[in-house]
């Protein structure tokens, strides 16, 4: 994993399984309005279609913006796809969002009213299409999607973990 700051970033035992945490605010900035708190797996790993699984549990005391983030379609630090996993719904949480030289953009064409945070693990799944450019994000359930849109920009890249602004852990990447 490559994060934006290193320092933000450790491996925790948690009940004697080791996770990726996120455990303080990254002092990154990012050349556009995006997430600050980012980690990209290995350059090595570019993926096209792909299905992402991730056990994720915020570690942040529940407000109406709190987040975690996956990304993926990253070519670089101002071109990627990220979904934002908000507490609350609003133009700026919640949502599916494009990043391409510019400050992000929501992409999604459906999405519900939140994300229903407690202080559990989670299981999350970002599905994507290439072809069709469906994005598919489910959260616990994995026969319903939470989020869903429709873009082509970004054909392939890689994925990544993170939030915009909160901490959080990760476990069981697939």
């Amino acid at each position: 994993w490559t994060p934006t700051d290193a320092r933000a970033w450790k491996i925790e035992s948690v009940d004697k399984d080791p996770c990726f945490v996120l455990f303080r605010d990254s002092d990154y900035k990012p050349p556009v309005r995006s997430p600050r708190n980012i980690a990209i797996l290995d350059e090595s790993l570019t993926v096209g279609d792909f299905v992402l699984d991730v056990k994720l549990q915020s570690t942040k005391q529940m407000y109406d913006h709190l987040d975690l983030c996956l990304f993926f379609g990253y070519e670089a630090p101002d071109r990627f796809y990220y979904v934002h996993l908000g507490k609350r719904a609003d133009p700026h949480a919640h949502s599916i969002f494009l990043v391409n030289r510019k400050p992000r953009v929501s992409i999604a064409k459906e999405r519900t009213d939140g994300t229903p945070w407690d202080q559990g693990w989670h299981h999350v799944r970002v599905r994507r299409e290439t072809q069709s450019g469906l994005i598919e994000v489910f959260w616990d359930d994995m026969e319903k999607p939470v989020m869903r849109a429709q873009d082509r920009t970004f054909l392939s890249g890689r994925v990544g973990l993170g939030s915009f602004d909160d901490t959080g852990r990760f476990d069981d990447i697939r």
